[in-house]
């Protein structure tokens, strides 16, 4: 296989990526780019730009903080880029409007039916809470209750939680879209690990990849989860009070979310004995949130990789790099 000139250490940590709607999303830098598979089998991009806000405030670069803002600015960019992949699908056009919307339009108007859409957003955090931090907690209390768990209590808690995580990412993974959505999350696995290794990027090489990464979103979650059983066993987290007990974990989710970020950064940039066994269960977790993709979804990870790359692939041309546009040279070719 041909090797590209560039050490491979300055490769780790220079892109990551996104699983989008029949695509994928890699940013470099500030520069986002997102490609999607068209209806025809072309390859649909786009190129935008974000700004970390800790460039603007050092402050905001400081370890643990900069955790706290890394995860809130992938909550942004992530709900940005797959609105993004909607539209340059053209899902919104394409779908039929419901007797539903119809009536809502007409009986409740643009703005009240805003505001239902955005109660109703309110009412799905709160049933996240209510899945993941509440009922844990309530039913390690009942335990506690029938059978004395001691120190135990929050080893407990932090399991039940764990394994609400994965029964629920395992059921969403059997649903049609989930599971595509899936196949291009192991495509952006598996192109950022072929550009890290060094090989010449192709979805040939790509696909010899591993489709699991330590820095990932997936392996960022199982952290977070693995971290909170040993923060919220704390004395200052009290069991006496359930809904005391709750606000203050959420109070102290984002000291989790500080430490999970420098981990998983370390560990994307070091590979010895430690990463390994720490990183193990978030690669284990990407068994379910990632699939193996064709080669069609490679080509699609691929052109995003190159496209935010842009210096080191600067003759890149998407308009001709896709199967289909061969496909298109050569009927062409044949015509003449």
């Amino acid at each position: 296989m041909k090797k590209e000139t560039q050490p491979v250490s300055c490769r780790l940590n220079k892109v990551g990526g996104q699983a989008l709607l029949e695509g994928v999303m890699m940013k470099s830098g500030d520069d986002v780019v997102l490609s999607v598979r068209r209806d025809d089998g072309g390859i649909e991009t786009a190129v935008d730009t974000f700004v970390s806000a800790k460039k603007k405030c050092k402050l905001l670069g400081l370890p643990i903080i900069r955790g706290i803002l890394g995860f809130v600015e992938s909550l942004i960019l992530s709900f940005r880029t797959l609105s993004r992949s909607i539209d340059m699908l053209g899902l919104d056009e394409m779908e039929e409007e419901t007797k539903l919307d119809k009536w809502m339009k007409e009986h409740i108007g643009d703005k009240l039916t805003g505001l239902i859409m955005t109660v109703a957003g309110f009412l799905g955090i709160l049933m996240g809470i209510g899945l993941f931090v509440f009922l844990p907690s309530l039913v390690t209390k009942l335990l506690d209750g029938i059978v004395p768990l001691g120190w135990t209590k929050g080893l407990i808690e932090g399991v039940i939680k764990i394994g609400i995580f994965v029964l629920y990412m395992w059921l969403v993974s059997f649903m049609k879209d989930i599971r595509r959505t899936f196949e291009y999350h192991g495509a952006e696995h598996k192109s950022i690990a072929c550009y890290e290794s060094g090989m010449e990027l192709t979805p040939e090489n790509a696909a010899k990849c591993s489709r699991l990464h330590p820095r990932c979103g997936t392996s960022f979650m199982i952290v977070m989860l693995i971290l909170s059983i040993i923060v919220f066993s704390l004395p200052i987290v009290p069991w006496d009070n359930l809904f005391l007990r709750v606000g203050i974990k959420l109070l102290l989710l984002p000291v989790v979310m500080g430490i999970g970020y420098e981990f998983i950064m370390y560990a994307g940039k070091h590979d010895n004995v430690l990463t390994r066994v720490l990183s193990a269960p978030g690669l284990w977790m990407q068994r379910i949130t990632t699939k193996e993709p064709d080669e069609e979804q490679l080509e699609i990870a691929i052109t995003s990789i190159k496209l935010a790359l842009k210096d080191e692939f600067p003759d890149f041309d998407p308009a001709t790099y896709s199967r289909k546009a061969e496909e298109d040279e050569a009927t062409e070719e044949e015509t003449k």
